[in-house]
């Protein structure tokens, strides 16, 4: 097992390592494409350049191509709502459907209950069906 030291150095190294993979593309995302937001058009330039984020348009991280092709500079707020709207859309990252529930688990619990239910008896109250 790491101790803590060692588990510590070995966090802060991959914290580092994806800072300096982003700052790649980013960097190179912003020498390709005009400083704007693809989504709601808002200009960026000088101290809220850093508000301007690359999205994944399909959603692998590691699909970087030097042409940028894979791209988007959105503003903060909408790559949010960008990932927010993949969620409602029922998308993962990578644009593949979320199975629902009972497909993902692949059984249902209840299947077979009402079998199992012992019909209830007719009450006088109730009204009379109309075969009899």
């Amino acid at each position: 097992m790491m101790d803590e030291k060692r588990k510590a150095a070995f966090f802060a190294s991959l914290r580092k390592d994806r800072r300096e993979q982003e700052k790649g593309y980013r960097d190179q995302a912003l020498k390709l494409f005009p400083h704007f937001c693809e989504r709601c058009g808002r200009s960026f330039s000088g101290s809220n350049l850093r508000e301007l984020t690359v999205h994944h348009k399909d959603g692998n991280h590691m699909n970087n191509p030097p042409d940028g092709s894979n791209w988007a500079l959105l503003c903060l707020y909408c790559h949010d709502d960008e990932h927010g709207t993949m969620e409602q859309r029922g998308l993962d990252g990578s644009g593949n459907k979320i199975g629902t529930p009972t497909e993902s688990l692949g059984h249902r619990p209840f299947e077979g209950l009402r079998d199992l239910l012992v019909p209830k008896e007719a009450d006088e109250d109730d009204p009379p069906k109309e075969d009899e």
